[in-house]
């Protein structure tokens, strides 16, 4: 491993008011800390207590034919005196040139060795007085970058081009130190071609210049310090519907109208949101639904959330996601885990600030059955999982950080914060969390810092209390500690209870046809896994499984159809892999497959060289290598 240095907890200390290339952006001051190891992160190689990134100038054009960005990177940095070099992330852009962006001085560059998962260091020499730093380079088939033809898009008219920069993806086609404790305010100009329209992560400018060969310029500003993974960009065929004051949604054509139906109560999830932790502090609140081969649920970038259509079920039955997204606004982009190791503080805070948002706007009923499902996948992964992987503080040195993304930063995150406040009580819970946001706001966080901020506002010296809690068990060790609070037993009690008299051979067509989506999965998920095609057939015949609509409804039916060889669900399955890329639903579904040699995998190794065109990077790199492209 490369240097790496020790990571301030809340960086090192920006001014209240930094002047960055464009204006002055204002940004909250953070109070220096110590350098704690904690806070070291083993997937950069910046070495930030020497020089750091504080904003990033963005100047690029987008070719769709040759699937590549050009342009410049304008860097202010903050250095100690005696910092000579600079560190950058890098993961396949090619640098032509760096200069002084004061003088125009050519400044010296270096890449350093690959390492797996982390690309190479940049190592750029800095002149005695450089503050900013000009980078000319280029990037093609950037790994966080997906280009879809106008055939993978929703109106099938223009292309489409879109970002997933989370955990480490932003390095293949921004020059910056690619660390979420390394937080910078970044400004863009991007020009795209003139019959497309382009979005980001921050607040657009109404100046909108057309060139002369066919290209329209937008420019862009974030002038709150993010993690880097945040800066993000979609481009297509795009048209905005207002959802309120502040609220609103992009979206292709054909998709939008559906897409503000379902969307409808974002503004009062907001306000609900904002009594619970607080202000929202990012001015706007947009989303953008994107093509089907997006590969996650949701991505939560400042000012524009990204969705996955498989959302949309024309119910409003899987908006939770919505209110997950948006708790990320204060769990996650507020107060961001300074490494990867915490992703915990990011998801599980989020997890449970999502029940609290669904309480409050749907009610206790529906809360705490989203909570038993949680419970359910939590279970699922304790079991499945390497026992050291089931700890909230995860140990991921020398290892991919997509690694952590499991249901234990989520689900067991989540548990261990429900855990706090059936202890003490949500009346000093609540008031608790919003002022860890408070504290934290715009600074990355640790483990250690939260635990502190537990023992410090709500233990106060009480050992009864402390003992009670088992803090670090929950955090470091690994498992589900003996303190964590069950799901409502009477939640899923119909559903439960319909499961039992399945294995007696009835089955609840009645009911099926006035549950949730909550309640239809319950019972997909906790049929046992072995069935009769008597059985399945029987299912399909009466809920019209193979022809669902509600896609984690349709998931669940093609796991359990997976489990048991099922062949008349193959024709549906093989349109679902080839028709969407969430890696949620894809993954496990070819990795079930690939498990039968005999039935499953000449399936799967038949339906992904069709599917393949459509997914994400992170979804291909990792399933290439199962199928040993």
């Amino acid at each position: 491993m490369t240097r790496i240095a020790l990571l301030l907890a809340s960086a090192l200390t920006l001014s209240a008011c930094q002047t960055v290339a464009g204006g002055t952006a204002t940004a909250p001051a953070t109070s220096p800390v110590l350098a704690t190891a904690d806070a070291a992160d083993p997937h950069s190689f910046a070495r930030p207590l020497e020089a750091r990134v504080i904003h990033v100038d963005l100047d690029l054009a987008f070719d769709f034919a040759a699937k590549a960005v050009t342009g410049t990177a304008t860097l202010d940095i903050d250095r100690q005196p005696t910092a000579r070099e600079i560190v950058l992330d890098s993961d396949g852009y090619q640098v032509s040139a760096v200069t002084d962006a004061a003088t125009g001085a050519p400044l010296a560059f270096a890449y350093g060795a690959e390492q797996a998962a982390l690309g190479r260091p940049l190592t750029i020499q800095l002149g005695a007085g450089t503050r900013k730093i000009r980078i000319a380079y280029s990037a093609r088939d950037a790994e966080a970058l997906q280009w879809l033809t106008p055939e993978q898009t929703a109106g099938k008219r223009q292309p489409f081009l879109f970002s997933q920069g989370q955990a480490i993806l932003n390095r293949s086609w921004i020059p910056t130190q690619d660390s979420p404790g390394i937080r910078q305010t970044w400004s863009a100009k991007v020009t795209v071609p003139v019959a497309l329209t382009a979005v980001m992560s921050g607040l657009r400018s109404d100046e909108v210049t057309v060139g002369t060969g066919g290209t329209r310029t937008y420019r862009f500003h974030m002038d709150k310090p993010v993690a880097p993974y945040l800066i993000a960009i979609a481009v297509g065929d795009l048209k905005f519907q207002p959802l309120g004051s502040r609220t609103g949604v992009w979206a292709e054509p054909a998709t939008l109208p559906a897409a503000a139906r379902e969307l409808e109560d974002t503004e009062k999830m907001v306000e609900t949101a904002e009594r619970l932790f607080g202000p929202y502090r990012w001015g706007r609140y947009d989303m953008i639904v994107l093509p089907p081969s997006f590969p996650f649920g949701g991505m939560e970038n400042p000012t524009l959330t990204f969705l996955t259509p498989t959302f949309i079920a024309g119910d409003k039955s899987l908006v939770s996601l919505i209110a997950h997204e948006l708790a990320h606004s204060w769990s996650g982009n507020l107060a961001t885990n300074a490494t990867w190791a915490d992703f915990w503080l990011n998801e599980g805070t989020t997890t449970y600030a999502t029940s609290r948002i669904v309480e409050a706007v749907y009610g206790k009923r529906v809360a705490d059955q989203q909570i038993a499902l949680g419970i359910d996948s939590l279970d699922g992964e304790l079991k499945n999982l390497p026992t050291a992987d089931t700890r909230l503080a995860i140990d991921l040195r020398g290892r991919s950080p997509d690694d952590g993304l499991t249901d234990i930063a989520y689900e067991k995150g989540a548990a261990f914060l429900r855990m706090i406040e059936a202890n003490v009580g949500r009346e000093r819970f609540d008031p608790f969390l919003r002022k860890w946001f408070d504290d934290h706001a715009f600074q990355p966080v640790t483990s250690a810092q939260f635990l502190a901020a537990v023992r410090r506002d709500l233990v106060r010296g009480d050992a009864a209390l402390e003992q009670k809690l088992q803090l670090d068990r929950w955090v470091y060790q690994p498992g589900l500690p003996t303190n964590a609070v069950p799901a409502n037993a009477q939640a899923f009690a119909e559903v439960d209870a319909a499961v039992r008299a399945h294995a007696a051979g009835t089955l609840p067509t009645a009911a099926w046809a006035r549950w949730t989506t909550d309640e239809r999965l319950r019972f997909l998920n906790r049929l046992p896994r072995e069935q009769s095609r008597a059985r399945l057939d029987a299912l399909d015949r009466a809920f019209g499984l193979d022809r669902v609509g509600n896609m984690e409804v349709k998931y669940a039916w093609l796991s359990l159809a997976v489990a048991n060889r099922y062949d008349p669900a193959i024709p549906s399955l093989e349109a679902f892999l080839a028709t969407q890329g969430r890696r949620k639903f894809v993954r496990p579904l070819y990795l079930a497959l690939n498990k039968d040699a005999s039935w499953g995998r000449p399936i799967a190794r038949r339906a992904y060289p069709v599917a393949r065109p459509i997914y994400h990077p992170l979804v291909t790199g990792e399933l290439d290598k199962l199928f040993g492209r």
